[in-house]
């Protein structure tokens, strides 16, 4: 279903380009802005099986979009200055700013080298817990776990369930399958349950990744000194917030924000959500960032900046720089707008 998806979208994208239907759109859905969502930058890794690959983009791939937006001079600019200019209502100039979730360390290897030669700054939401080395990366997990295995067994709906891993496709679908499956678990916990009972049975050490993928509190406060990045808030533990108490996504909101401000001794005024489509944040997760002090949340609801977003700056919609599209053809299409305008039915803001 994922493949199937993927080739849609795509060809959609692709019909865009090649109709030239991006440029006609462009001046009505190109909108005062583009906030851009990206989470590893690093070289392509090898092997069949890459689950994750939407992910993670090539350092060349952001060169190529770094250069079409200063082609276009547009500015590129800090979350700060976005939120200050949406505050004041200064839409003279179109603004793109870059943010990178979760605190990889390929964040600070290969992201920044690239956006240095730009002198264009970035974003990132760190997880707390990920920069600890305690939190759990169960995406990961569970694609080393398949990777490993030739078969997999698991207690869908309550029976044992056995799924085929044994060829590269099959693998690939059956992560799709519980990759929903864990995303629709009732809690944290049960989710957290069944990776953990996973990991055991297929011999996958899942306590080291973050430690092996993300910065830690030292690496972070070096990376934080570079005057082009600005560290922001991804909670403490990477859950879905909107299936928390509201007491506890509170907690997860302002306590994240209270140990990156210790760690670093440095302000942290802007927020992505976990997840962020409509099954992880809402209007409640919405104002609960006002309400723990953040000048800015961004959500993954595709979507341009209009004039309109400053009355939503904890709703902010992003654009995905996905490592399934990473062909040059396509970068003008994502600026224009042509394409998140046409997925959410030609609505400006997704904020409900």
């Amino acid at each position: 279903m994922k493949l199937l998806r993927n080739t849609v979208i795509r060809a959609g994208l692709e019909a865009l380009y090649f109709s030239g239907a991006h440029y006609l759109l462009r001046p009505i859905f190109a909108g005062v802005g583009v906030i851009f969502m990206l989470h590893h930058v690093r070289p392509r890794r090898d092997g069949e099986f890459q689950p994750n690959h939407h992910l993670e983009v090539e350092p060349e791939f952001l060169r190529a979009m770094l250069a079409h937006l200063r082609a276009l001079d547009i500015d590129i600019i800090t979350m700060d200055e976005a939120h200050q200019r949406l505050q004041a209502r200064d839409f003279t100039r179109r603004f793109a700013c870059f943010t990178l979730d979760d605190g990889y360390r390929d964040n600070r290897d290969f992201a920044l080298p690239v956006m240095r030669e730009f002198d264009a700054p970035l974003a990132v939401y760190v997880t707390s817990d990920f920069a600890e080395g305690t939190g759990r990366l169960w995406w990961v997990a569970l694609e080393r776990a398949i990777a490993g295995a030739n078969s997999i067994e698991v207690p869908i709906g309550g029976t044992r369930v056995r799924l085929d891993t044994s060829t590269p496709e099959a693998k690939q679908a059956t992560f799709d399958r519980l990759h929903d499956w864990l995303r629709q678990m009732p809690t944290e916990h049960d989710l957290q349950r069944e990776i953990s009972a996973l990991c055991t049975r297929h011999e996958v050490d899942e306590a080291s990744i973050a430690r092996e993928f993300c910065l830690s509190w030292d690496e972070l406060k070096a990376f934080a000194g570079d005057p082009l990045v600005t560290i922001g808030a991804h909670t403490i533990t990477h859950c879905n917030l909107a299936r928390q108490s509201e007491a506890a996504a509170l907690r997860e909101l302002t306590e994240s924000r209270t140990r990156i401000e210790a760690a670093l001794q440095r302000p942290v005024l802007h927020l992505a959500y976990p997840y962020g489509d409509r099954i992880a944040a809402g209007r409640r997760e919405f104002a609960l960032a006002k309400v723990a002090g953040f000048k800015t949340a961004v959500t993954t609801r595709p979507g341009m900046i209009f004039p309109e977003s400053a009355d939503h700056l904890t709703a902010l919609q992003r654009v995905s720089l996905n490592g399934n599209y990473q062909d040059a053809r396509i970068i003008p299409v994502l600026t224009s707008g042509a394409a998140t305008a046409m997925w959410n039915g030609f609505r400006r803001i997704d904020a409900a």
